[in-house]
């Protein structure tokens, strides 16, 4: 029976859509990624560090600290992340954390952002949040103990400092998130500034 059946006409083939990847890579400018993670303090307190990412260049606009995180809390962390210098911002990335509740929905609406949420148990789906998790972890956090809320803003604070504008990304062609100019062999030999309180530092030449 089957050759006797009709067959559909043969048209041109839709394109295959974007799969996550391609289409966040795609889509880097006016992409932010936002998340969460825990430090424990020396007490066995927990904190919880929350940061907002900027992926077109791998800038991070703002981190905060807190013991008790909420969704309003979360929201007004996210208006201080786009205030005056912080690049356009129209699509964000996200988990599907419960502390991102309605409050902070709305808050992302008023504001124009269009949300994406990653699917459940799909880390990968944030995956240059999660990198920058990694990255905070190895170059500061396994090398302190931390004392408490006061003590950890002040650290991350000083490794985003040293991040955005001292630490080369080969994402960027060895630039920094900040930018930084190229410096002749003429400018001097190449010395160490200690950064993050000796933990890392920034070459440069000095004459």
């Amino acid at each position: 029976m089957a050759k006797y059946t009709p067959k559909a006409p043969v048209g041109p083939r839709r394109p295959p859509s974007q799969t996550w990847g391609p289409f966040i890579r795609n889509h880097l400018a006016g992409t932010l990624a936002i998340d969460f993670l825990t430090v424990p303090t020396v007490t066995f307190g927990v904190l919880y560090v929350f940061f907002v990412l900027s992926l077109e260049r791998r800038r991070v606009l703002h981190v905060n600290v807190t013991a008790q995180p909420h969704a309003a809390w979360a929201a007004q962390q996210l208006v201080e992340a786009l205030g005056p210098g912080a690049p356009p911002a129209t699509r964000l990335i996200r988990d599907r954390d419960r502390v991102f509740g309605k409050v902070f929905d709305t808050r992302v609406v008023h504001l124009g952002i269009r949300q994406m949420r990653t699917a459940p148990r799909s880390p990968w789906q944030n995956g240059f949040a999660e990198r920058f998790v990694g990255t905070l972890r190895r170059e500061l956090l396994d090398h302190v103990i931390v004392l408490g809320p006061r003590h950890l803003v002040r650290l991350v604070r000083a490794h985003i400092a040293y991040y955005n504008e001292d630490r080369p990304h080969m994402a960027l062609a060895g630039d920094v998130p900040c930018g930084r100019a190229i410096e002749p062999s003429s400018a001097g030999r190449v010395v160490a500034l200690p950064r993050v309180g000796g933990l890392r530092h920034r070459y440069s030449r000095a004459a």
